[in-house]
């Protein structure tokens, strides 16, 4: 269990650096006026944010399942 969260920590870790870089790349790439690379960062940023907001645990979304139901 203990592992489970401390695993959990250090995904969660890592996409908020992963979030960070790509807001930095995006922001060099809308400066620089690179329309498409812009784009697909943004995409790119949009992917991590909403692995960022799922879930990461087994438990929790058997728990939301059965809130569903």
């Amino acid at each position: 269990m203990i592992a489970q969260h401390y695993n959990s920590i250090h995904v969660e870790n890592n996409l908020l650096k992963q979030i960070k870089i790509k807001e930095n790349q995006l922001k060099i790439a809308q400066e620089a006026n690179m329309l498409y690379v812009a784009e697909g960062l943004q995409n790119q940023l949009l992917k991590l944010q909403c692995e960022l907001s799922e879930p990461q645990d087994v438990e929790i979304q058997a728990l939301m399942s059965l809130l569903d139901n």
